[in-house]
């Protein structure tokens, strides 16, 4: 509608095409679907190339359903397909978390390098920024629901709502 005000898109044809409005949320606000889409990707590029179908580690997956996917599942086929194509010939069937590409892992825009500043800081402090770091990547990953948070982590709801604000953690939503 926006392209139909700036005169660029016909708003006749506009209206032939609108006839079902399809609307897809982006794939950071559904991250319970990237675990079926990795495996159909996988299945996919593996049998393109004819190698055996790779199984994809936990902590690879969780990086993955992490990751805020500016792109939306393009990109997250892309990801999958280059990390399938650049995995060397051993190690082709399993994708572990190393082999996934900086930007996935947090060392492409700016956040990495966290083990080292933790090494450097004192145990209360290296823990409490470790717990903080590992909460944020849970709750990215259950889309803000503590609930699920919670449950995955083995505790309480109660109790993670107390330690979410003794770290200063605000990015949920209610279940």
């Amino acid at each position: 509608q926006d392209e139909i005000a700036e005169g660029r898109f016909r708003e006749d044809l506009y209206y032939r095409l609108n006839v079902v409005p399809v609307v897809i949320p982006p794939l950071a606000e559904r991250r319970e679907d990237i675990p079926a889409l990795v495996e159909h990707f996988v299945a996919h590029y593996a049998a393109e190339r004819r190698v055996p179908t790779p199984e994809v580690a936990a902590d690879a997956m969780v990086a993955l359903q992490s990751y805020e996917w500016p792109g939306n599942v393009r990109q997250l086929r892309n990801v999958v397909e280059r990390t399938i194509i650049l995995a060397p010939g051993n190690r082709i069937g399993r994708i572990d978390l190393d082999l996934l590409p900086p930007e996935v892992l947090g060392r492409g825009d700016g956040e990495g390098g966290g083990s080292a500043a933790i090494m450097g800081a004192p145990l209360r402090e290296a823990r409490e920024s470790f717990e903080r770091e590992y909460l944020r990547v849970q709750i990215r990953r259950f889309s803000g629901n503590i609930s699920r948070t919670a449950s995955f982590i083995g505790m309480e709801r109660s109790a993670l709502h107390r330690k979410l604000k003794l770290l200063g953690i605000t990015e949920t939503r209610e279940d």
